[in-house]
């Protein structure tokens, strides 16, 4: 589904990332994993069209898209949740959800959108009159997770869907991401919470400093004695 090849992306004079090379396969979860700094969130930034390569090719099946404003990209159905879920906080969660969906045109395509998010997300019928700055840090995440699904996406990019949600409520947020896996739609995933996040991925890339260090299927990198070291504590994945 998507190709990223050979790419370099940097802010001004800085390269972040540097000649990096992955792929996801069409009905993948992937994730990305690495400390603070390494690129990750550039390189979904970077898919979404919000950057620019200095080198290299992002492909979307055949075609480039490295070059492609950002409202196209959504345009070819792919959705990104950004860090911190970006809601509009006055508006309603019913407004958030529609605003989500600008790209559809029929009323239709609305329409079923909407009964799946409701599935897969009950509390958002109920809260949907709530302005989405009332709602808890779980059920904010869970509105702008179904934002980004409004739009119909066949490659889902998740930017830290953990980051600021009780610890409890994790595992839900990762239950989440498999029910959509299951509805056919391809996720790429940037997470800090590598165990989880390698627990739910098929295969998984670690960045360090711009390049990608270790690739292989997440059951695997689970076991890595570096990915252990570096991410997961010294008491290992089974404290």
């Amino acid at each position: 589904m998507l190709e990223f090849d050979r790419v370099s992306v940097g802010y001004k004079d800085l390269t972040v990332i540097q000649d990096v090379s992955f792929h996801v396969g069409d009905g993948e979860v992937v994730s990305l994993v690495g400390s603070n700094g390494a690129g990750k969130t550039t390189i979904l930034r970077t898919i979404a069209g919000l950057l620019h390569p200095a080198r290299g090719e992002i492909r979307l099946g055949k075609e480039p898209i490295h070059r492609t404003p950002p409202f196209d990209i959504v345009r070819k159905r792919v959705s990104m949740i950004p860090e911190g879920r970006q809601l509009f906080g006055r508006l309603s969660v019913w407004d958030n959800l529609m605003l989500g969906a600008y790209t559809l045109t029929a009323e239709h395509e609305i329409e079923e959108s909407l009964e799946n998010v409701l599935r897969l997300f009950p509390i958002l019928k109920e809260r949907r009159e709530q302005r989405a700055e009332t709602l808890s840090g779980g059920e904010q995440q869970q509105l702008a997770i179904a934002r980004g699904l409004m739009s119909r996406p066949k490659l889902l990019m998740l930017d830290e869907p953990s980051l600021g949600i009780m610890p409890k409520l994790v595992a839900e947020i990762f239950q989440i991401i498999r029910d959509i896996r299951k509805q056919g739609v391809t996720v790429l995933l940037v997470e800090q919470n590598v165990f989880e996040a390698l627990e739910v991925s098929d295969r998984a890339y670690v960045l360090q400093s711009g390049r990608i260090v270790l690739e292989g299927r997440g059951s695997d990198l689970l076991s890595s004695d570096l990915v252990r070291e570096a991410y997961l504590g010294s008491a290992g994945i089974g404290s």
